[in-house]
């Protein structure tokens, strides 16, 4: 965070002539995203986590890296109560023309999120057939709530990813519960 703030200053230093050559020198290009991210991170960050759904947790391992974070979704309904999943979420240069890049680090059995983490949430898609996919007005905050979502309202066993396990909750719906319950189990062992 500082890291940036600070890049942000030269550049606007460079750009004003206020600075001398060392600075000039030393000064690199900072990216749309990162002065998207930058401009008042510190409050963006709070007003990110204030505005988390309770089951959500918000975690930056590098607080120079505004665009690189895990999410950690705990549902408190459905049948993925009690678990905790884990998300990577990485920003791209080009946001906010483009979506953030998410994939699931916690191994699940889910129609929407394949065993390898990938992950179908339509606004994560840059075009969508049922245009709900990203636009430049969507925010983190609509990614936290949609990755939120797919463990209640946006469970969608209609139109899956992980075709099998969707398969699979067709055929014997508490069969499938118990193999949620054993997936998210194993791991917190």
């Amino acid at each position: 965070m500082l890291t940036l703030a600070s890049k942000l200053k030269r550049d606007d230093a460079v750009k004003s002539g206020r600075s001398n050559s060392a600075t000039a020198d030393s000064t690199r290009r900072v990216s749309i995203r990162d002065r998207l991210l930058v401009k008042g991170s510190a409050q963006k960050v709070a007003e990110l986590e204030a505005n988390l759904p309770s089951t959500c947790k918000v975690n930056f391992p590098d607080v120079n890296k505004l665009h690189h974070f895990q999410l950690d979704v705990t549902p408190d309904e459905g049948y993925y109560q009690s678990g905790k999943f884990q998300f990577e979420v990485e920003v791209p240069e080009a946001y906010n023309m483009v979506p953030p890049k998410v994939k699931c680090l916690t191994r699940i059995w889910h129609p929407n999120i394949t065993e390898t983490g990938e992950i179908c949430l339509s606004l994560l898609r840059q075009h969508s057939i049922d245009g709900t996919g990203w636009a430049p007005t969507r925010t983190l905050k609509d990614v936290v709530w949609g990755l939120n979502s797919l463990f209640t309202d946006l469970l969608n066993f209609d139109d899956p990813l992980n075709i099998e396990a969707a398969e699979h909750h067709l055929r014997d719906k508490d069969d499938f519960r118990s193999k949620v319950q054993d997936f998210y189990q194993a791991i917190s062992r």
